[in-house]
């Protein structure tokens, strides 16, 4: 076996392993790059993009069958799944491509391929053929779905969002177990794109929307569009001849229907049970998971840091990109550790309407002001643009702090939420309270004028000046 010694380990060519590796070797040529399966990161080859491009031709086919609404008369839309998915992969491919190029233009010493373990808090052996022994380790394995037991009863029609975007052709039916951001952006469009689709959940949840008014909202959209069973007691999955057969039940009435494909969306899981990571010498949670400081990424007080979805925390890519810079760094200046800059919490999911969440959630804004804070509102169903262009279904809440009026995070089902969640997190960013967000330029007309409504409602809420927070004092100035 091969023996290598370095002064920093990264295992995983993500995201954020790629940006941790590039952050520590502008410190020291002795890095290594441990990648165990294939280059290319989850983003481009088996999530955001492909998804995005199945999501970009259901949408032109939903315009399309829509098009009376604007007295334009479509002809009939016609569906052709095999180029439909021939475009999702060759442009998939073009994503991945400068991807893996990327990786193996890196210098031939800094890179090692196969499945890396713990052989103690230092030690690595990658595949059967090298030993690494490391100063500093950075954990960047990233994540891969979670599939419940009984969903596996679908045997070979089982599928996820990894080998979805390898399809040919597009099959006649499909349920989606798991009503998430990936069940909700894959179901709705292969439903629109003429696919049979049911998608069951548990617990109620709904994509990653957590005000319970835009989630009401949010459902009755979708099943106004497709079936969507939330809520669905599933008693059995199992293959058939005919495809994959569920027994289901829905406030007591019982069915069974059968699909040619499960879609398991049902979350997905840390890659660190395969690390023996219980040899690194770092504390575990009781899922097994590494203990980390959340501004640091180390783990405890060790040499070892972790970045990316392997954590947990905020699995997106531009904060895998962030992790993977705050780990690189202080693994490249271990023993001296630095918190790093955590941006404003942003998410979109690409549905039609999109769901955005920014800054803290309402659960979240309660806790932090021990509820001395104000909610306003605004319905996209009346606004101006949003009528125009026929995408007038939505519901923005936004969340402002009393006595301060700062401005603390929103939740939105809506048209053009992806460009909305923007400005709204950059206002956090920079501090801003609802009065000054007021005072910035609105056009007309715009979707965003739906924003100016919604701020406007909270800052008339907002009990502000001297004296207006002394029944909240216990949430302290700024809080």
């Amino acid at each position: 076996m091969n023996k290598r010694e370095v002064d920093v380990a990264v295992i995983g060519a993500g995201t954020a392993g790629m940006v941790a590796y590039r952050q520590v070797s502008r410190v020291t040529d002795r890095v290594v790059l441990i990648e165990g399966n294939q280059y290319g990161t989850t983003c481009a080859r088996v999530g955001c993009m492909p998804s995005k491009l199945l999501i970009a031709a259901a949408d032109r086919a939903h315009e399309m069958a829509h098009a009376e609404l604007f007295g334009v008369a479509p002809g009939g839309v016609s569906i052709d799944g095999r180029r439909v998915m021939e475009r999702v992969r060759n442009e998939r491919d073009r994503f991945v491509e400068p991807v893996v190029r990327s990786m193996q233009s890196l210098p031939e010493a800094h890179r090692l391929m196969g499945h890396a373990r713990f052989l103690d808090a230092h030690r690595l052996v990658v595949g059967d053929h090298t030993e690494v022994t490391a100063e500093r380790i950075v954990i960047a394995t990233g994540s891969r779905p979670a599939i419940p037991g009984q969903l596996k009863g679908a045997k070979d029609r089982l599928v996820v969002n990894d080998n979805l975007f390898d399809w040919e052709d597009l099959p006649d039916s499909v349920a989606v177990f798991g009503p998430g951001v990936i069940g909700l952006e894959l179901g709705q469009a292969l439903s629109r794109l003429g696919v049979r689709v049911r998608v069951f959940g548990r617990g109620g949840s709904l994509g990653s929307i957590q005000d319970g008014r835009i989630r009401d909202y949010a459902l009755a959209t979708f099943r106004s569009e497709f079936p969507l069973e939330p809520g669905a007691e599933v008693s059995e999955v199992r293959r058939t001849d005919d495809g994959v057969e569920i027994a289901y039940s829905v406030d007591g009435r019982q069915a069974r229907e059968t699909f040619d494909y499960l879609l398991a969306a049902t979350g997905r899981r840390p890659n660190v049970d395969q690390l023996d990571i219980q040899n690194a010498g770092i504390d575990l949670d009781d899922r097994g998971m590494p203990v980390f400081d959340p501004y640091t990424l180390r783990c405890g007080e060790s040499h070892i840091f972790v970045a990316g979805d392997v954590d947990n925390d905020r699995p997106l890519l531009h904060e895998a990109a962030d992790e993977g810079r705050i780990a690189g760094d202080n693994a490249a200046s271990w023993p001296e550790v630095k918190a790093g800059l955590r941006k404003t919490p942003l998410s979109v999911v690409f549905t039609d309407p999109q769901i955005a969440r920014v800054g803290l959630t309402l659960d979240q804004v309660s806790d932090a002001c021990k509820g001395c804070f104000a909610v306003g509102e605004v319905s996209f169903e009346n606004q101006g643009r949003s009528r125009v262009i026929g995408r007038n279904r939505g519901l923005l809440r936004v969340y402002g702090e009393h006595g301060s009026g700062r401005f603390m995070g929103a939740e939105m089902f809506g048209p053009a939420a992806e460009h909305i969640a923007h400005l709204l997190a950059w206002s956090i960013e920079q501090r801003m309270n609802v009065a000054e967000m007021l005072a910035m330029p609105f056009y007309h007309p715009v979707i965003e004028e739906g924003v100016r409504t919604a701020l406007k409602d909270l800052n008339g809420k907002l009990n502000m000046g001297p004296g207006a927070g002394e029944d909240c004092m216990e949430c302290g100035p700024g809080t």
